[in-house]
């Protein structure tokens, strides 16, 4: 164990450091060769004189820098005597603190006005002596004369400034114009925001006002040796109220908010950014000592969070119970560094070389000590200058990309606390929506309100927002001023699907598109239990011919084997459907089912654990566990070959595909049955899908006249009238059946 002491404290030392020879002296040798150079100066005016007479001249006309060298020497033995007798140290040190208690009296603003006019007081009593000396006047006579000295030296002054500014008035006028602009200030009456104004983020919330009681009530931390958290992150997808969050944080504390452009930093010359970040906090700290707090806002912080290099890899996160903790430190490093695949990199970003790090430093850098008495007083008279006072400011970044930011701005110290802004909840959502439809008219009852919240599982505020608008809209361009429900699923249908293209299908695609999007529907209501269906449209979109729309009726964190299964054959049922009601054939338009049963399928057999096979497909790839060569032989063993990630996924996929098909087949009459209705009615929502299904009433369609035998062989044979219109290419010869109520 190492006994060797610490270097001591001041307040544990007795008696004062012992200064250098050097720093006793300088003073003293600096008044010396001022003393000498005005001798020299008069012997070399009067060659008459000699070397005593001219120092006895200047010792009569500068008496001031005798009264100098005298202070400097009682400073000296000021020092000396601290450094030897500790009573004498202490009477000092006590001093001292009691002139801080009487200032600290003082609130911190009014220090520093004070500090400004004592400043100004003592440039202009060094002045008043230098005057006094030029006119060989008493120095508050000579003051007097200043107008008069500042008008004869004014011609050479105005030449001196001419040159200078002329050489840098091009520069200083870009940096000054370059460094204004991407900053907004509101100061507490301009902002109207409260919490109460956020909605589905309460969790954030709570946690949020803790942080804000720390910004009024710094005290109740400090006094038991903590510290008020200075910086927090916001971040979450788009939408979900970030900047919201950070407007009602200043309204509600009353103090002023700062907002910082993203693109603020961002110049075409290397230093601007720096100078406008000591600006902001230059300007921060003035507005702190102002106000007793400020709350600053940067906005999009990846604009400026990293140090100018962005990867084009993706980080491979396994599906991992909180997320790994469970693993060692060691452990989860490996996997960290294992699963980064980098695909490239590329300058950008970084708001500019140097801004970055300027932010770092005026974050968390050296609290230098400011204030002329404060740096110059205390020093000379041998006295520690006090710390700064503690600005009361919280620093608020919101981001899209929190892995984009540098971990130096994320470490502890800048950025204390980080708040994921995700998705609200389904009770989120309900509040959500109540506060913007009580901006409006609405005909909406509690009910309505909880089912649309269901059918909308990752809406944010800002979609939230917007679809409650553009049902008003429609409501207004149908001679209402009152939202109905209808309006609502109009304006959902219209900002999930975009418009629908005005495009006749002609009758046998039509049907086609029909029979695939009924198969998707029934095979979704029969074995689907996690989702359930939102609408079924064979109306064209941009870039789809039909859709079928499933929600999840709660919110669900967690996925399971059987629920990919079951999306799987939804999936397939395209397929598989067209393949049985058109005699083997099948359209193109199954592509991307497959694509997506194929995705699923891969990623269950390689990497979630739901295969014939419990290793991951991805580290083997990663680790090139079975790569290709090594002597393998043409009569190596079929089953060796079957293990192939390709084969296990394709057996899989044709597994499901077998079962969709029977599916199918128990379901015949249901899918031709709600192929008819898409055809009658093109859009269903998904309450009367089950209703066709069921054969029961619903809101747009009536599925009970397909309870009707008679019915549904009408219905059988218009298919296959379509059947062999298809393999014919011309019109079916039966038209669409239309039931008549006997």
């Amino acid at each position: 164990m190492n006994d060797a002491s610490s270097r001591k404290r001041d307040s544990e030392r007795r008696t004062r450091v012992h200064l250098s020879f050097f720093d006793r002296v300088k003073f003293l040798i600096l008044f010396s060769v001022t003393y000498l150079v005005l001798v020299w100066a008069l012997l070399s005016e009067n060659p008459l004189y000699s070397f005593a007479d001219a120092a006895a001249e200047v010792a009569n006309q500068r008496v001031w820098l005798f009264w100098l060298a005298g202070i400097e020497v009682l400073r000296q033995v000021h020092f000396l005597i601290s450094e030897f007798i500790s009573p004498y140290h202490r009477l000092w040190q006590w001093y001292f603190k009691s002139v801080d208690r009487v200032l600290h009296l003082f609130s911190d603003w009014t220090r520093y006005r004070l500090s400004r006019v004592i400043k100004a007081l003592i440039w202009i009593a060094i002045l008043s002596v230098i005057l006094g000396a030029v006119y060989d006047l008493p120095p508050a006579q000579a003051l007097f004369m200043a107008p008069q000295a500042l008008w004869s030296a004014l011609p050479m002054i105005a030449q001196l400034l001419f040159a200078v500014v002329f050489v840098l008035i091009q520069f200083v006028a870009i940096f000054w114009f370059l460094s204004r602009g991407g900053i907004d200030t509101y100061f507490p009456d301009d902002i109207n925001t409260r919490f109460s104004d956020v909605w589905g983020q309460d969790h954030v919330v709570e946690r949020i006002r803790e942080n804000l009681l720390f910004l009024e009530d710094p005290e109740s931390i400090e006094r038991h040796g903590g510290y008020v958290p200075g910086g927090l992150l916001l971040w979450g997808p788009p939408g979900t109220g970030k900047t919201l969050m950070a407007e009602a944080m200043a309204g509600e504390t009353g103090k002023p908010f700062i907002f910082v452009d993203p693109g603020a930093f961002n110049n075409m010359f290397f230093g601007v950014g720096v100078l406008k970040v000591k600006s902001l906090f230059r300007k921060l700290r003035k507005l702190a000592l102002r106000y007793g707090g400020v709350v600053v806002f940067f906005d999009e912080a990846d604009a400026l969070g990293n140090r100018g290099i962005v990867t084009t890899g993706q980080r491979m996160e396994p599906d991992k119970c909180h997320g790994g903790n469970y693993l060692s430190e060691s452990a989860n490093n490996l996997l960290t560094r294992e699963k980064f695949v980098v695909g490239g990199a590329a300058n950008g970003g970084g708001g500019g070389m140097g801004t970055l790090q300027a932010l770092l430093t005026e974050l968390s850098g050296l609290k230098k000590p400011r204030g002329f008495f404060n740096r110059i007083i205390r020093r000379t008279l041998g006295m520690r200058p006090k710390n700064p006072p503690k600005y009361r400011i919280l620093v608020v970044m919101a981001t899209n990309m929190p892995e984009a930011l540098d971990e130096a701005l994320l470490r502890p110290g800048r950025i204390d606390r980080m708040y994921r802004v995700g998705y609200p909840s389904k009770n989120g959502r309900v509040r959500t929506y109540q506060g913007y439809l009580d901006k409006v008219s609405h005909n909406l009852s509690p009910e309505e309100i909880e089912k649309l919240a269901i059918m909308t599982p990752y809406s944010t505020g800002a979609t939230i927002k917007d679809m409650i608008n553009e049902a008003l809209i429609m409501a207004i361009r149908d001679g209402r001023v009152a939202i109905t429900w209808a309006d609502v699923l109009r304006a959902k249908q219209q900002k999930e699907l975009g418009p629908s293209e005005d495009v006749e299908y002609i009758e046998r695609e039509r049907h086609a598109i029909a029979v695939h999007e009924a198969c998707h529907a029934v095979i979704a209501y029969r074995v689907r239990q996690h989702m359930t269906i939102d609408l079924a449209t064979i109306e064209k979109g941009s870039d789809y011919l039909g859709m079928v729309a499933s929600i999840p009726p709660d919110d669900q964190f967690t996925r399971w084997k059987s629920e990919y299964q079951s999306d799987i054959l939804v999936s397939l049922a395209s397929l598989a459907g067209e393949r049985m009601f058109f005699e083997g054939d099948n359209s193109s338009g199954v592509s991307g089912d497959l694509d997506s049963a194929t995705t699923i399928a891969s990623l269950m057999e390689g990497h979630w654990g739901m295969g014939s096979t419990i290793s991951s497909h991805v580290s083997n790839r990663r680790f090139e566990v079975g790569a290709p060569g090594g002597g393998r032989g043409k009569d190596q063993d079929d089953r060796e070959l079957r293990r192939a990630l390709s084969d296990r996924i394709e057996d899989n996929l044709n597994q499901l595909l077998e079962r969709a098909e029977q599916l199918l087949k128990q379901n015949k009459r249901e899918v031709l049955a709600l192929a008819h209705a898409l055809e009658t009615y093109k859009t269903l929502p998904g309450d009367d899908v089950v209703a066709v299904i069921n054969c029961e009433a619903g809101t747009i369609a009536d599925g009970r006249p397909y309870a009707d035998n008679a019915f549904i062989k009408q219905i059988e044979a218009y298919h296959k009238a379509c059947v062999i219109a298809h393999r014919e290419h011309r019109a079916p010869e039966i038209p669409l059946p239309v039931f008549k109520q006997g």
